[in-house]
């Protein structure tokens, strides 16, 4: 046993391995990336990188039926994708131990809503575990696997950004040598037709009774009684705060199981203490469960239900009081600083080629390409989930017939890995109702947004194992889109872009640009370009033409254009873009 310090996603990755996990599978996702990253550097496991967070959720589903210990991990969004096999799996029950780690983001910090996924335990009928510490992600994600083989449950360890991200002082110890079960073939177990499943159901429902008065005796679940006065019901990271606001001042109970939750001790906490308040973030979940008991309690009242808590929002709903700083507040406004597509990133190029047709509706995707909503291009009209920019591009097109609103192109916009997640179900879709829909797929060989993850594109495992790189035009031709209907093209090359935009936006079919340039972060791209970059000669005009990029590399300060050099990587697009060969390449 020794101490180290660990982030909540490092510590439930040990707690994973001291637990004897054989099998993890995952999709990228902030808060959750850094969990398989970090699980797929111990020995004797497997960890993959899977197409999207369904497949995920069945890959583990799948090694957990075959008696292995088996981990998934998603951002909250993704356990939406993976809903499906979570419901069937409830009932099917596993035989080695099944753990779903849902990383939720109270701020929206990285996310496009706020969803609190505590309510998939009671929805799904499954365990609900959540830890207050990186101590408690290693020791939570033990006894997790205990609960999930001892109830034959999948279960469900929620995490929110602040457990995920902060670092504490942890023990770690040696690996469980848990050895795989064996597979004994169980239809009736593990084939969910309707009268296997009605009988499942009976069973699921013991099992939660079973659940619930384990849930009254489990370690993870603690009375600290303080002053009676206040009493605090909280999880999670609220756990702590409360207790750095209050200390002994209050009495707690810390619930780390919970769901089913532990009603006798709820009672029991509540008939010590003289006023009952209930802390935790976003959505009233424990709150509701406590008042449906009869029990009076103070919550959401005061408690905000929006954003993250922090010990001074707390401190001022519970105290009225606000914390006096003992320094003096710079009177600074700095300025804003809205997030841009980074220098040379080979996405600006097709965006700016389509952001001169002002008659395009553009649906987006998830990933750093989002960002071609910003000023000066001005291109993405929608944003709604993983994969949706090609399936709502069919809608709106489609509504556009409809409404014989014939001077409106729609172009849908998606990454690489998106696709791979989810966007050629929505491809299929555009062609097998003959859509004239464009999809612009951008490929810049990685999982950008997230951290640099490989895909099914990339050539590499996430065990850095050599892979078979998927074609995407072979893919598009093999959806059906016809082979004169596709152009790849090199974003940094504006006219051949500029061709196959225009080429597209006349089609009056289903039309696939595939755009291809690695991410300009990558580290050896970053290597490769160290000496290139772009500057302005004696030729400018001041036309300001390429500012309308949008790279943030070039400035027009004091009637000068200039690039500056320390973030240019040579690209080449502003030199295209240039009317008047103002601006040239330098150390290529």
């Amino acid at each position: 046993m020794k101490k180290v310090i660990m982030t909540g996603n490092e510590a439930i990755a040990r707690g994973a391995y001291e637990a004897g996990c054989h099998v993890a599978s995952a999709y990228p996702g902030t808060p959750s990336t850094e969990i398989l990253e970090n699980f797929a550097l111990y020995d004797d496991v497997y960890a993959e990188w899977a197409p999207n967070e369904k497949v995920a959720f069945e890959v583990a589903s799948g090694a957990s039926i075959a008696g292995a210990r088996a981990l998934t991990t998603m951002k909250h969004v993704g356990l939406n994708v993976a809903a499906d096999p979570l419901f069937t799996m409830a009932y099917e029950g596993v035989n080695g131990g099944f753990v779903v780690v849902t990383a939720d983001d109270p701020g929206m910090h990285s996310s496009q809503n706020e969803q609190d996924n505590r309510f998939y335990a009671p929805h799904a009928k499954v365990a609900l575990i959540e830890p207050s510490n990186s101590q408690e992600c290693i020791e939570y994600m033990r006894e997790a696997y205990e609960i999930s083989e001892s109830f034959d449950t999948v279960v469900l360890f929620r995490t929110t950004t602040r457990v995920c991200h902060s670092k504490t002082v942890v023990e770690v110890n040696e690996k469980i040598e848990k050895a795989i079960k064996p597979y004994e073939k169980d239809i009736k177990k593990y084939i969910m037709t309707p009268a296997h499943s009605r009988a499942k159901h009976y069973e699921v429902e013991d099992r939660l009774e079973a659940l619930r008065k384990y849930s009254n005796s489990s370690k993870l679940n603690r009375i600290e009684m303080g002053d009676t006065q206040i009493g605090i019901i909280t999880s999670g990271i609220s756990y702590e705060y409360c207790r750095e606001v209050l200390g002994d001042n209050a009495s707690y109970l810390k619930i780390g199981f919970a769901y089913p939750l532990p009603d006798e001790l709820i009672r029991e906490f509540a008939a010590k203490v003289d006023k009952l308040y209930v802390v935790e973030e976003n959505d009233p979940f424990l709150e509701d469960a406590i008042k449906a008991m009869g029990i009076q309690c103070i919550g959401k009242e005061i408690i905000p239900i929006c954003n993250e808590l922090n010990p001074d929002v707390i401190r001022k709903a519970i105290l009225g009081e606000v914390n006096e700083v003992n320094y003096k507040v710079a009177e600074v406004n700095p300025p804003s600083r809205p997030p841009v597509l980074c220098p040379g990133c080979p996405h600006r190029g097709i965006f700016y080629a389509v952001s001169k047709y002002k008659d395009v509706i553009a649906t987006g995707d998830i990933g750093c390409y989002t960002l071609g909503m910003n000023a000066p291009l001005n291109v993405t009209d929608t944003v709604i989930c993983m994969g949706a920019s090609i399936s709502a591009g069919v809608g709106i097109e489609r509504v556009n017939r409809i409404d014989k609103r014939d001077n409106k192109k729609v172009f849908a916009f998606i990454g690489d890995s998106t696709f791979f997640h989810s966007g050629v179900t929505g491809l299929i879709e555009s062609v097998y109702n003959n859509t004239p829909l464009v999809t612009v797929i951008l490929d810049n060989r990685i999982t950008g947004m997230t951290g640099h993850q490989e895909n099914p594109g990339t050539g590499k495992t996430l065990q850095n194992r050599p892979a078979p790189i998927v074609d995407i035009e072979a893919l598009v031709l093999a959806t059906g889109i016809k082979e004169e209907n596709i152009r790849v093209v090199d974003p940094y090359k504006l006219k051949e872009t500029e061709a196959a935009v225009k080429d597209a936006h006349n089609s009056t079919e289903p039309f696939v640009i595939i755009t291809k340039q690695p991410c300009a972060l990558i580290k050896d791209v970053l290597k490769k370009r160290v000496n290139m970059s772009c500057a302005v000669n004696g030729n400018c005009k001041k036309c300001k033409l390429c500012l309308k990029t949008g790279c943030p590399a070039l400035q027009f300060k004091n009637g000068i254009v200039s690039i500056d050099e320390s973030m240019c990587n040579g690209c080449g697009l502003c030199k295209d873009v240039c009317p008047f060969n103002a601006i040239e390449k330098v150390g290529e």
